[in-house]
């Protein structure tokens, strides 16, 4: 495990089913505090040691490592999955899968930078058949790389007269940027230019580091809430449609294909067969025609490995109906991506239960 804030009373795991733990999901809870529909800015999470810097011929620190492996955070708000928004000089980034990265290589030190920052963006739509009650419908999180200059804190150090005390503070930002600053009355949100602006550095991923985040509520009018899963499905058309249908045609073309080469060999092969009269069979094999005439062969066992036939004809059938029947629940909406492992508890449930099919075959 990295380096990072934990929960007060560390780490709680969370109920995981079958399919969960086959897939290697683990939920756990975390240190970030949301409150519905509260803004929030630049709140302190906690002072935490990354380990030693960046040496050359020396071995990284963990978190310099999970860096250079390109390792990601993956968070989940009311069982919604964040995406990830990322922003440069002209151009802003939204992916809905993957999560968000822990740090950045930069690419002209290529040292390792670490994420300490982070807007959580949470889009919510007003149930209109419960007054006053919101639904969660999005989850996005953009992460900054900001070089908090601090000296940590204790809570005896404020007086209760004091307008910016908050409890959960941990250190005193020295040179803050606009939404970190307590003199700020009218703060603003931690935006790019905010972290870019000249004299201000990214977090190397090393040493004493000060995590803090922003929250955003954001209400969203259009989105609904049983539709919410619909853009990480489509992955926000990430894959243009023409691309999906080029792959069905070519399919179904393959599919075609292949269909009418085997018809043709076995029509061409019947065929020759109605012309052909053996000595055995004498004036019955002149009145037989089609499939009559290959019976002996289509009855006659394989001569190499016949359970090895059996096997494959077995295990063919039961993932095939496996498959099948899994696809159906999944059209009548019982396997939903919400239900996380419920599409890999049912193809194990399903290949068991067709393990008859596999054994009548």
């Amino acid at each position: 495990s990295l380096d990072f804030c934990q929960p007060e009373g560390g780490w709680r795991m969370d109920f995981q089913n079958f399919g969960e733990f086959l897939a290697g999901d683990r939920i756990q809870s975390s240190p970030y505090r949301l409150n519905m529909k509260v803004d929030m800015y630049c709140e302190q999470l906690c002072i935490t040691n990354l380990g030693q810097k960046e040496v050359n011929g020396v071995s990284p620190n963990k978190s310099v490592k999970a860096i250079q492996k390109e390792y990601h955070n993956n968070w989940i708000v009311d069982n919604l999955p964040s995406a990830s928004k990322t922003e440069d000089d002209t151009t802003i980034t939204t992916r809905f899968w993957g999560g968000f990265p822990v740090g950045f290589i930069a690419s002209d030190t290529k040292k390792a930078y670490i994420h300490n920052h982070v807007n959580i963006e949470i889009q919510y739509h007003i149930d209109e058949f419960q007054p006053g009650a919101a639904r969660v419908v999005r989850f996005t999180v953009q992460p900054f790389s900001i070089k908090h200059n601090f000296e940590p804190i204790e809570i005896s150090d404020y007086n209760d007269d004091d307008y910016d005390y908050n409890p959960f503070n941990v250190a005193n930002i020295q040179h803050p940027i606009e939404s970190c600053s307590p003199k700020i009355r009218s703060k603003k949100h931690t935006r790019y230019e905010m972290v870019y602006a000249r004299g201000r550095e990214p977090q190397p991923a090393s040493g004493q580091v000060l995590f803090t985040y922003d929250v955003i509520w954001v209400e969203n009018k259009e989105l609904q809430w049983p539709s919410r899963w619909d853009v990480y499905l489509t992955m926000d058309n990430a894959i243009p449609d023409k691309v999906h249908w080029y792959s069905i045609v070519k399919s179904v073309s393959v599919v075609l294909v292949l269909s009418a080469i085997i018809v043709a060999v076995l029509v061409r092969n019947l065929r020759s067969y109605n012309l052909i009269a053996t000595d055995e069979e004498g004036a019955e094999s002149i009145e037989e025609v089609g499939w009559k005439v290959v019976h002996a062969d289509v009855f006659r066992p394989p001569s190499f490995s016949p359970l090895l036939l059996a096997v494959c004809c077995g295990t063919g059938s039961q993932l095939l109906i496996t498959a099948v029947m899994t696809m159906l629940l999944s059209v009548i909406g019982v396997l939903s991506p919400a239900n996380r492992g419920s599409l890999l508890t049912s193809l194990l449930f399903f290949y068991a239960l067709n393990g008859s099919v596999a054994g009548y075959v």
